[in-house]
Formats: structure tokens, C-alpha cells, sequence
């Protein structure tokens, strides 16, 4: 009998293996074939994906963080964003904006962060990112837009570049702590009555994914002092206890240091 793991899931089902030894009728014997078909399909889909992502991206960190939540398996492809790789025939055939990241998974691209974890909620159920609750699921999507929409674009490497060629390179950094620690106040008083041991209660979901790499950069590229913000600070503590989150993070990734 041949056996196939992926992260730890036997794709060889338990109820086949009672069949086998039981000597089941034939058709039992056929029905467990046809479920070892749908699981190496399932396992030769999960193969397919390929994350082009650059380590220091928060916006790829949140794609990352899913993957693993998900449990699947993917190819990292570096792109070196101050070396221009972004703007490369290749990536541009891929991502209309030049942005990372970018999911490929077969014959389908998937650009913008929000957009692939929407994808990989749709089309990879498994630990949902997005909670049954009407109401917890709302904080959800205002708490990653704030993030995506308020915080993270405007700590982008081309809006950087221009505040320092418009401005001066010295107010590069202020301009930057201001709009952050604006957005990371607004994103307190929204989860201040919602928020538990991760940002909409007891469970990891979409927030979580948006919140922990902002606040990885607001601590260690930005210097905000974090303590203005307590809660944030604390949830910042729940994500750090989890593998999925850490190995997510920057410094874990095969071109850490790159670019």
C-alpha cells in the first residue's frame, strides 16, 4: 500500500484501509479507489500554487499566514522589489499594477492580497478565515480595510520614494508614523468591544491576518512606540505563540535580507 502525507494529512483514507484488510465486496473496494482519485487531485491542486511575494511585504506576509492556516503547500518565487524585479516582462505579464503579491494557482492569477484570500477561502475551505457571524464577520472586513486601504499603502517603497524626492528624505519616516499610528488608533476603538484573544474573539480569522504584519512593521521598520496602543500590543502577543504567524513573518523567508 502506498501512502502519501501532505503536512501531516495521511491522503490515504482510514475507512479504505478497514476495506482493504476487512475484504470488503468490490464495489466498496471501487468506491475507496475513487476516493484516493478526489484526494490526489486535491493534493496535485495544492501543488500548483506558486506565491510571488518579497520577504518584506506585509501585504504577501497576509497571503502567507493564510497558506499555512490552510495547509497548503506552495512555491515561494522572490521578487526583489529595489531591484526593479517587479517590473520584469515576466511579473508584468502576471500583475497589471507590478505588485506583490501575486497567487498563481494553474491556469489562474490572482493579484492583490484581498482579492487572493477571498480565492482561498472560496476555493480551499478548510480553517475559514471568515467567521458565521453577520456581525463578528463585519469587524472582520472593516478592520482589514483599514489596514489595506489606510495603513499599509501609504508605507509603499514608491509612495516612500516620492515623499522624499517632494519633501526631503528627513520626513520621510515621520510622514509614515503619522498616517500609521492614525490608522492603528482607529483600528483600537474599532475592536476595543469585540475583540478576545485575537481581534474578533477566540478564533484566528481575516483581521488577524491584516493586523499581526502591521504590526510586526510598526515595530520593527516604523519604531512606533506600541505601548499607545495596548490592545493591539497584546493581540501582537497571542499572534507571536503561533507557528503559522511566526513562519509567515519576514525574517523567515528564503530571501530575508534580499532586498
Amino acid at each position: 500500500m502506498t501512502w502519501q502525507v501532505n503536512r501531516g494529512k495521511i491522503v490515504y483514507s482510514v475507512s479504505c484501509i478497514f476495506v482493504v484488510f476487512l475484504g470488503h465486496l468490490e464495489e466498496d473496494r471501487e468506491q475507496c479507489d475513487s476516493e484516493q482519485r478526489v484526494n490526489q487531485t486535491a493534493t496535485m491542486e495544492e501543488s500548483k500554487l506558486k506565491l510571488y511575494s518579497s520577504w518584506r511585504s506585509s501585504s504577501s506576509s497576509r497571503v502567507r499566514i493564510a497558506l499555512n492556516l490552510k495547509g497548503l503547500k506552495y512555491e515561494y518565487k522572490a521578487v526583489n522589489l529595489l531591484k526593479g524585479e517587479q517590473f520584469s516582462p515576466e511579473f508584468s505579464k502576471l500583475s497589471p499594477l507590478n505588485y506583490v503579491p501575486t497567487l498563481v494557482d494553474g491556469d489562474m492569477v490572482v493579484v492583490e492580497s484581498f482579492a487572493i484570500l477571498m480565492y482561498l477561502e472560496d476555493k480551499y475551505p478548510q480553517h475559514p478565515l471568515l467567521p458565521p457571524d453577520l456581525k463578528k464577520r463585519a469587524i472582520n472586513y472593516q478592520a482589514a480595510s483599514f489596514v489595506s486601504s489606510s495603513i499599509q499603502p501609504l508605507q509603499n517603497l514608491v509612495e516612500q520614494k516620492y515623499i522624499a524626492e517632494e519633501v526631503g528624505s528627513d520626513e520621510k519616516l515621520s510622514w509614515v508614523k503619522h498616517h500609521m499610528e492614525k490608522g492603528l488608533a482607529a483600528l483600537e476603538k474599532l475592536l476595543k468591544d469585540h475583540a478576545a484573544k485575537y481581534a474578533s474573539g477566540d478564533e484566528v480569522f481575516l483581521a488577524d491576518l491584516f493586523l499581526a504584519p502591521q504590526i510586526h512593521d510598526a515595530l520593527t521598520r516604523f519604531n512606533v512606540d506600541m505601548t499607545q496602543f495596548p490592545l493591539l500590543l497584546r493581540l501582537n502577543d497571542a499572534y507571536n505563540e503561533l507557528p503559522a504567524f511566526q513562519d509567515a513573518m519576514p525574517e523567515k523567508q528564503p530571501d530575508y535580507l534580499q532586498s
